[in-house]
């Protein structure tokens, strides 16, 4: 157990450092930080007859911030899966319309498009964070967006017939 805690003390603030500087929230470091060391401590066994604490350490890190981001992605999928679309009520108001009109090009969609759609532009992600977690450079997270801006914005013209003015919607047709 000592062996545990001595690896530990030695190496929390470069883990505590590494996981801020990966997620950019001090909260979620520390979140990460707090499962890890549970993590350490169910495996004490197997940690204190490792060579390289520092290493093992990392490595758990590594992988529970990959976990942390796999369950973001799958709130992401649940939270267009579970959106329920009711029907557009005669007297709707044209953003009414235009919001279910989106909510539906956004399920047309693939994977890719929609998750970074969401988490940049909807969920506020910046898109630096959003190139660490998926392992991207930002200028391929850039051009990534980009093309999924302009696949839904396509999209959006085909299925709803949104016209732009100035890059602003001026008339579209509501789908039914």
């Amino acid at each position: 157990m000592q062996c545990l805690m001595d690896a530990w003390h030695e190496n929390e603030p470069l883990i505590k450092s590494w996981l801020i500087k990966q997620t950019g929230h001090q909260d979620k470091a520390e979140d990460l930080l707090q499962d890890l060391f549970i993590k350490a401590m169910q495996h004490k066994d197997i940690f204190c007859n490792t060579d390289d604490a520092k290493s093992w350490l990392f490595k758990v890190a590594k992988n529970a911030l990959i976990d942390d981001y796999r369950k973001l992605k799958h709130s992401v999928d649940i939270l267009f899966d579970d959106i329920e679309e009711k029907p557009i009520e005669e007297n709707a108001s044209p953003l009414t319309d235009l919001q279910h009109c989106l909510l539906r090009v956004m399920h047309e969609l693939d994977v890719v498009d929609k998750d970074i759609i969401v988490q940049c532009d909807m969920q506020g992600l910046h898109q630096a964070d959003y190139a660490r977690l998926n392992q991207l450079s930002l200028s391929a997270t850039k051009s990534r967006l980009q093309r999924a801006r302009k696949k839904l914005r396509e999209q959006m013209v085909t299925a709803c017939k949104v016209q732009f003015e100035e890059n602003k919607v001026c008339s579209f047709t509501p789908r039914t």
